[in-house]
């Protein structure tokens, strides 16, 4: 809803609904959905979405007859699709509810796709997304603007997504007003974008040309980048990949673990080694190297000894197996042993006659250069 004052200046719509009293909100609500419906049909057939945010008094009572009409006669009265239109619900409204559920179902029998808002605010929980079972789930516009500024909350956002997806959502990233955030955003693999770089509220249909350029130089500026990511995490692992294929040809000749793993205990960051067998039984203790736990949590002092601790639902057990003599590296992860992020790197080798997996822990990032293993 885009209003103007007596000044013609912009008012947002949170403000224009503070200043209205309380008990006229759901009659200000309605009449900006038989607006926006109107203004929608004139300007464009089923080929477009619209999405039509709703207050939770409105929501709740969308079934409902209000003044002699309910949402249904709202869209009969407009001609208006319901197949093309998504109803967005506010995350933070959203409740475990006998009557919540039924507001639901009755978009749904409607025929409208229901999206979730500004995930990823307040409290959000994945509990109200297996509720709801959105087609659409919006992350909140802090979500990316934190990404942007934090490397470990952008680790996290794919990972956000992919599970998001599980669920059987899509997903789309609000609040996209920089080249970097678009960045980010295509980086997390979601569907859909929205944002200011893209365009901005108004009145009338805007011209595509402009979005699509933009976006078209986001993808030009993902691909370079992409390309020079691949090649210096290469060049930033090749060192603990050949240390650790190196460790199991030694450890297959007979040699010791610590003799073994003394070349990958050279490289910066390096602080364990490990070897399993094929069921992923821990096979003694941990190696050492002189980077081990920097920062020690003496609270942590009874996870240190992991002799027999199996670890065959591990990536980086799996894979080694899975793929035999040929080295392997895990996405970044919290290290138990050390409560520190590390990446893995591991191989599978025999040892008369029997196979084994050597495991190499390095701190992550190694070096000062951030960077995303993907």
């Amino acid at each position: 809803m885009r209003a103007v004052d007596d000044a013609c200046l912009a008012v947002p719509p949170r403000e224009l609904f503070e200043q209205v009293d309380a008990a006229q909100w759901g009659a200000l609500d309605q009449l900006s959905h038989r607006m926006h419906l109107w203004n929608a049909k004139a300007q464009f057939d089923n080929d477009r979405w619209l999405f039509l945010n709703m207050t939770p008094e409105v929501f709740l009572n969308a079934r409902h007859a209000s003044a002699g009409h309910s949402f249904a006669d709202l869209l009969v009265e407009t001609g208006f699709p319901a197949q093309a239109l998504v109803v967005e619900v506010l995350e933070e409204t959203v409740r475990d509810t006998a009557e919540f559920e039924s507001a639901v179902a009755f978009f749904r029998e409607l025929g409208c796709l229901i999206a979730l808002d500004d995930f990823g605010a307040g409290s959000s929980n994945f509990d109200r997304v297996w509720k709801i079972r959105p087609q659409i789930v919006k992350l909140d516009r802090s979500l990316i603007k934190q990404a942007a500024m934090n490397s470990r909350v952008r680790r996290i956002l794919p990972q956000l997504v992919s599970l998001l997806h599980e669920a059987g959502s899509m997903v789309l990233v609000e609040g996209v007003e920089t080249a970097e955030e678009a960045y980010i955003a295509l980086d997390t693999n979601a569907d859909f974008v929205q944002g200011f770089l893209f365009g901005c509220p108004q009145a009338a249909l805007a011209d595509t040309s402009p979005a699509r350029a933009a976006l078209e130089a986001v993808w030009e500026e993902f691909d370079g980048r992409l390309g020079k990511e691949w090649s210096q995490q290469k060049r930033v692992l090749a060192p603990y990949m050949n240390a650790i294929g190196n460790a199991s040809v030694l450890l297959s000749a007979g040699r010791s673990m610590r003799e073994s793993c003394a070349s990958f205990f050279e490289l910066e960051g390096a602080s364990i080694c490990y070897l399993l067998d094929d069921r992923g039984h821990q096979i003694g203790l941990n190696q050492l190297g002189h980077e081990a736990f920097p920062q020690a949590d003496s609270r942590l002092e009874p996870l240190t000894d992991t002799r027999n601790a199996r670890w065959s639902r591990a990536p980086y057990f799996r894979r080694a197996t899975e793929n035999f003599g040929k080295v392997q590296v895990t996405r970044p992860y919290l290290s138990v042993t050390s409560a520190s992020m590390c990446v893995t790197v591991s191989v599978s080798f025999r040892f008369q006659g029997a196979v084994r997996v050597i495991c190499g822990d390095f701190r992550w990032p190694p070096v000062a250069d951030q960077l995303s293993i993907r």
